[in-house]
């Protein structure tokens, strides 16, 4: 819903309680999803600290579910802060662990996140690579926000090999998905389409 200083408030109630109950997975996943806020904030010193002591915790005990999206969140923190190598061993990471465990929602995830990455480092054959197999995966689960999520990175790629008509057919099919569920993200595929 957006209201993330709420979230953060009981995330941190969350945290507090799980650590009075001595339940580390608790306390996993509550820093998994305040880091996970703090991301989405900016506030990413504090994201990475976080979702830093999420994953030795659930390394500690040995939640593979729990390290594996913790690592696919702190990919996306080290995308975002430039760490881009650290980004790409977060990530690939993830990715076989999400394969292992036949996480495919998660896998799909991972993919885009390493699209977006690659397309960062103007690795766009790459990253259409990454977004093109996110959509086959998609396209078998219902996981509607990394369905379009594959087909903007997929526009994205299109658009800068110069391609618009196709770009433009991949970013109206990620508009559409981005409309029917309200997510945020319909303004920037809007102002794209409008350049």
């Amino acid at each position: 819903m957006g209201d993330y200083p709420a979230a953060a408030t009981s995330l941190t109630q969350a945290l507090q309680l799980s650590g009075d109950l001595g339940d580390r997975h608790g306390q996993a996943r509550a820093l998994d999803d305040l880091g996970v806020v703090q991301q989405l904030t900016a506030d990413y010193p504090a994201a990475t600290n976080n979702l830093a002591q999420a994953l030795q915790l659930s390394r500690d005990v040995g939640d593979r579910h729990g390290e594996t999206w913790v690592l696919n969140h702190l990919g996306v923190v080290q995308t975002v802060t430039g760490a881009h190598s650290a980004a790409i061993d977060s990530l690939t990471r993830a990715l076989q662990l999400f394969r292992d465990l036949g996480e495919r929602r998660g896998e799909a995830g991972a993919l885009n996140n390493l699209g977006e990455l690659r397309f960062l480092s103007s690795a766009d054959r790459e990253a259409c690579g990454y977004h093109t197999q996110a959509l086959s995966i998609t396209r078998d689960i219902a996981a509607p926000i990394e369905q379009a999520r594959a087909l903007e990175g997929i526009g994205r790629c299109r658009s800068r090999e110069g391609n618009s008509g196709l770009a433009d057919s991949y970013l109206r099919q990620a508009l559409n998905i981005y409309r029917r569920i309200g997510a945020p993200e319909v303004q920037r595929v809007e102002a794209t389409l409008l350049n």
